[in-house]
């Protein structure tokens, strides 16, 4: 299956992804100039703790198109001091940064402690309504922990978004209507994903966003291979089949939805 093209003049945004890990950071530049070149102009590069937020803000610094969000993911947890809390709310301060993330729970593969992946979820929900930042959520199968946080923390002036979005077209609306974005990754193309999609053709266009979370999760027809940014193509196209519109509009749509969330300064 070709890669998608975009008219003159269209581009998308990837969302989330993670260019400070291998493979994506043995050959970075050529990442970023193949998803450039495709019309992917802006991506976000994603912390999981301290070292590889350092490296996002690093990398978008470096890289026209690139910004940064910093933050601890829930396998990254255990051990997290506070002055390393404090060197994170001073990278955040970084003209680079965008969000606050990701954070979150993750009840599938459970390398810390639910109780310590809580405390530290909603810790840094509060560090990010502080500093007026949207935050990026990390749930997986964690969907009432994760909604009752948001909702303890709530409102959320600077809004956020639910990475990678796990759940069905009801717990879709309820992200929605706490403020939140729903982010579609390339698993929405997967043939069993019929909960994913149902959930697509469901949100209002206006809360969708498009993701890679490269390395991960690469889209049919690259499924099992590295993921990268330019591949969010194929996501893009997928929804707009689920949704009955053109590339174009999905892709005008998640960007201005991109633009308004994270307030790209280019």
């Amino acid at each position: 299956m070709p890669l998608p093209v975009l008219e003159a003049g269209v581009t998308l945004v990837d969302t989330h992804c993670h260019l400070d890990m291998d493979p994506l950071m043995r050959e970075c530049g050529s990442v970023i100039e193949r998803a450039l070149a495709g019309g992917v102009t802006r991506m976000v590069t994603i912390g999981i703790d301290l070292e590889s937020s350092q490296k996002a803000v690093d990398l978008a610094a470096a890289n026209k198109g690139v910004y940064a969000a910093v933050g601890v993911h829930p396998h990254n947890v255990g051990g997290v001091t506070d002055n390393q809390y404090r060197e994170l709310i001073r990278l955040a301060g970084r003209p680079e940064v965008v969000a606050w993330g990701e954070i979150g729970m993750d009840m599938v593969k459970r390398y810390e402690p639910l109780e310590l992946q809580k405390e530290h979820f909603l810790r840094q929900l509060k560090i990010a309504k502080d500093l007026a930042l949207p935050v990026i959520i990390h749930d997986r199968e964690a969907h009432s922990d994760i909604l009752a946080g948001l909702m303890e923390y709530a409102p959320f002036p600077a809004k956020g978004v639910i990475h990678c979005f796990s759940g069905d077209a009801e717990l879709a609306a309820r992200v929605v209507d706490l403020g939140f974005y729903v982010s579609i990754p390339g698993v929405v193309t997967f043939n069993k994903a019929e909960q994913l999609q149902d959930a697509v053709r469901r949100v209002p266009l206006s809360r969708l966003f498009l993701e890679t979370d490269a390395p991960f999760l690469a889209p049919v027809p690259k499924r099992g291979k590295s993921n990268e940014p330019i591949f969010v193509l194929y996501t893009a196209q997928k929804v707009a089949e689920l949704k009955g519109v053109t590339l174009e509009k999905v892709a005008r749509n998640t960007t201005l939805n991109a633009e308004s969330l994270f307030g790209f300064d280019d």
